[in-house]
C-alpha cells in the first residue's frame, strides 16, 4: 500500500502493532455509532489483529485502508478508508462503486484531520484513475457531511443503494 502524506499527517498501512489504538478507538460508541445499522462495539485485542489482517487484503495498489497518523506527536488519529462498498440487498454484492469514508478517534476530532486525509486520499484515487468516488453517511451525522463537502463532494440527496439502509449519498468526479 501507498503511504501517503499531507503537512501534518502521514498515512499508512496498519500493523499489528496498532491493535491497542484499533481496540481503543472501535469499542468507542461515540465512533461506533453511526457505523453500520446497528452499532458494534469491538470488544478485545484479537477483534482489533483480525480487522488489521482483513484491511491488509483491502489493498489493491488503489482501494486500502490507511491509519492516519499526526507527524507531530507521531500518534494515531484515525483511520482512512477507499474501499469497494456493497450494494444494498440480502447478499451485500459489491456495487461496483468505490467508497471513501474515516473514522477518528474523539480526542482528534475538532482538528481538520478528516478532510485533510481524506483529500489526499480523494486525489490518490483520481491520480489512480478511478472516474468517481462515493461517500455515504448516515443522516444525523453531520461531521461526516461536512467532511464531505470541505474535500469537494458533492451532495446527491438520500440513498438506500448501499449497505441495507437510508444513507446521504455524496459524489465527486475525477476532474481529469
Amino acid at each position: 500500500m501507498q503511504t501517503l502524506e499531507t503537512p501534518r499527517l502521514l498515512l499508512r498501512p496498519y500493523t499489528s502493532e496498532d491493535a491497542g489504538f484499533v481496540l481503543d478507538l472501535y469499542s468507542r460508541l461515540e465512533v461506533q455509532r453511526y457505523i453500520g445499522t446497528t452499532p458494534k462495539l469491538m470488544q478485545d485485542r484479537s477483534e482489533a489483529l483480525a480487522l488489521i489482517e482483513a484491511w491488509a487484503r483491502v489493498d489493491d495498489g488503489t482501494c486500502g485502508i490507511w491509519a492516519v497518523q499526526d507527524k507531530k506527536g507521531a500518534n494515531l488519529a484515525g483511520t482512512l478508508l477507499l474501499k469497494s462498498i456493497p450494494a444494498s440487498g440480502p447478499q451485500r454484492a459489491p456495487s461496483g462503486d468505490t467508497e471513501i469514508g474515516w473514522h477518528f478517534h474523539p480526542d482528534s476530532w475538532g482538528r481538520g484531520y478528516a478532510s485533510e486525509a481524506g483529500a489526499v486520499v480523494l486525489a490518490h484515487a483520481f491520480d489512480a484513475g478511478l472516474a468517481q468516488v462515493v461517500a455515504v453517511t448516515n443522516p444525523a451525522n453531520t461531521a461526516s457531511m461536512r467532511v464531505c463537502t470541505r474535500i469537494g463532494m458533492q451532495h446527491r440527496g438520500s440513498t438506500d443503494r448501499y449497505y441495507n439502509t437510508d444513507c446521504e449519498l455524496f459524489t465527486a468526479d475525477n476532474p481529469a
